[in-house]
């Protein structure tokens, strides 16, 4: 068991084993003896702290890592001793200097702000790229002015690329080892600058300046723009927060909203049994759901916190990854449930009956009539695809749907004849058609009237499936028909009828079957549309049941229909 310390190395908090502390200390104590009374000696060490604080940060994978007398080795051998480099140049000036083959190095982006003209763009591009600096300039300046793109690249690249404020970072901008030696040079080289420049300098000259502006036009407008920018980025820091925050708090309220809903079984949460055809419960779903969405705005409300909060503490990989985990089973989840949901509705059955209709009185004049049931009556259709739920005399939960069509055709034979198709949908072929055999629909006759079902129901345990009942009378040739109020808006399609009406105004009168099978009307009056008028100006018909376009003399006779029986064409014979 060996003691651990708590150090501070430039300005960051380490822990560190007794040992490799010991060994870190003398290796500092011996760098500072060795430039003492060196000019910048201070900055020298600064930066060399620095450097090998930025180097156990690199091999740190957590906040907690102990540093070990591995880690201090390496930093040792990466920085180099002390006795490898001559501190006093000036007297061993004719004697050549040791030195040893520099390691290779990656050079990174940074604004060069020693050398910069505006802001330190292209003198960084220039270390970068390997590329003179005034082509660099000059490219910039070609693409602003006949582009534009080059004054918006210039803008994000001083505002995105750090600027090279330390002996370290000038270091990797021009691609040389952060080493004692080159930081004990670049220091060194600074204080000559400094010396030459003080010596040069027209402090006349120098006087006005500081008197007439402490910064350049260029740093005013960097300063000025670098404010807006960081208010800009504040502000989006907020909105971040803001849409991350609310909409944690709904996913939050609503999981456990509909968990309890779940729970009490409260009716609301029926309309997700109707729908569902997977085994997944509901809060199983919302629980998917939670972290599918939740977990990216997480996220976006982190980057917020981060951008307004400099010093913003990390969650840890181990967080990160354990989110990204949750997310991706979530995603996996409920892509798994999506899939099963779409494949419930792959198939589509039908099942048709078709039975004789026998009138005791015989059949002179058919009256249709549609029926609601006094349990299903007052029924609101609120629900999914118009099916809602409701319960039968016994107490079971069924589904409940009033859209009913009926068709009027021409019987083949002398016998009234009625035709039930149901349709449902299925995950199989099989599954569906056993599906639309268990909807339940009936009708009645009583005298000479057929009493429908306005209605159909099934089970609860089927489930929405586009359920769907579609009924077609068949009449015989120069029988009349007559429908009764409650027909009017469950009149199907394909009925043809040779008045120019809305279809739901046929009940207003009585219609003889034909034997083209057209219902002729036997008491509308004379100035009712007829279907063949010869209207000089013609029609255009769009509504409910379709599209009926009719182009008389001046198009020449065209006439087009489209509606549930498909596409219907004419045009003038003679042509």
């Amino acid at each position: 068991m060996n003691k651990t310390v708590n150090i501070n190395l430039a300005n960051i908090l380490f822990h560190i084993d007794e040992k490799a502390f010991n060994k870190l200390q003398r290796y500092l104590e011996s760098i500072k003896r060795s430039f003492s009374g060196t000019a910048g000696s201070d900055e020298i060490i600064a930066d060399i702290e620095a450097r090998i604080a930025e180097l156990f940060q690199e091999k740190m994978e957590n906040d907690r890592q102990v540093i070990t007398l591995k880690e201090v080795d390496e930093v040792i051998n990466i920085m180099g001793q002390p006795e490898d480099y001559m501190v006093d140049e000036d007297i061993f000036e004719d004697e050549p200097r040791r030195s040893s083959e520099p390691r290779s190095k990656v050079k990174k982006l940074y604004r060069d702000i020693d050398n910069k003209y505006i802001g330190g763009v292209c003198a960084g591009l220039e270390h970068y790229l390997g590329l003179d600096v005034i082509w660099i300039r000059l490219i910039f300046i070609v693409f602003a002015i006949f582009t534009g793109f080059g004054f918006i690249a210039y803008i994000l690249l001083w505002i995105l690329v750090p600027e090279a404020a330390t002996t370290s970072q000038k270091l990797d901008m021009r691609g040389e080892p952060v080493n004692i030696s080159n930081i004990e040079r670049k220091v060194k080289e600074g204080f000559d600058d400094v010396a030459d420049k003080v010596k040069s300098v027209d402090y006349e000259k120098v006087g006005n300046k500081v008197k007439s502006s402490g910064k350049t036009f260029f740093d005013a407008l960097g300063d000025v723009i670098m404010f807006l920018f960081k208010v800009f980025g504040k502000f989006i820091g907020i909105l971040l927060i803001i849409i991350g925050a609310a909409t944690l708090i709904g996913l939050f309220v609503g999981f456990f909203t509909v968990g309890i809903l779940d729970i009490v079984h409260i009716p609301g949460i029926d309309f997700y049994d109707m729908v569902n055809s997977t085994s997944a419960p509901v809060w199983l779903v919302s629980l998917l759901c939670f972290f599918a969405v939740g977990i990216p705005f997480f996220f976006l409300l982190y980057l917020g916190l981060k951008i307004l909060v400099n010093n913003l503490k990390s969650i840890g990989n181990i967080a990160k990854f354990s989110l990204l985990g949750l997310w991706l089973l979530a995603i996996i989840g409920l892509s798994v449930l999506g899939i099963q949901q779409v494949s419930a509705h792959a198939f589509s059955g039908t099942t048709t009956v078709k039975e004789d209709l026998y009138f005791p009185d015989g059949l002179d004049t058919l009256r249709i009539s549609l029926m609601a049931s006094d349990l299903y009556e007052n029924q609101e259709n609120v629900g999914i695809n118009g099916m809602t739920i409701t319960y039968n005399e016994e107490g079971d939960k069924l589904l409940f749907d009033n859209d009913v069509r009926f068709d009027i055709k021409k019987s083949q034979d002398t016998l009234a004849h009625i035709r039930i198709r149901k349709d449902a949908d299925g995950s199989s072929f099989e599954s569906a058609k056993d599906r639309a055999t268990k909807i339940d629909y009936a009708y009645s006759v009583e005298a000479n009237t057929l009493l429908l079902d306005n209605f159909y129901t099934t089970d609860a345990k089927n489930k929405v499936r586009d359920q769907e009942v579609r009924v077609t009378v068949f009449v015989p040739s120069n029988s009349v028909v007559q429908f009764d109020e409650s027909a009017k808006r469950h009149i199907g399609r394909v009925t043809r009828y040779d008045k120019d009406i809305y279809r739901s105004n046929i009940v207003d009168y009585q219609w003889l079957m034909q034997d083209n099978g057209i219902l002729k009307c036997l008491d509308c009056p004379e100035d009712l549309g007829e279907e063949d008028d010869e209207d000089e100006n013609g029609r255009i018909i769009i509504n409910e049941e379709g599209v009926d376009i009719d182009i008389k003399d001046d198009g020449e006779s065209f006439k087009m229909k489209i509606d549930e029986d498909g596409v219907e064409i004419k045009t003038n014979e003679n042509n």
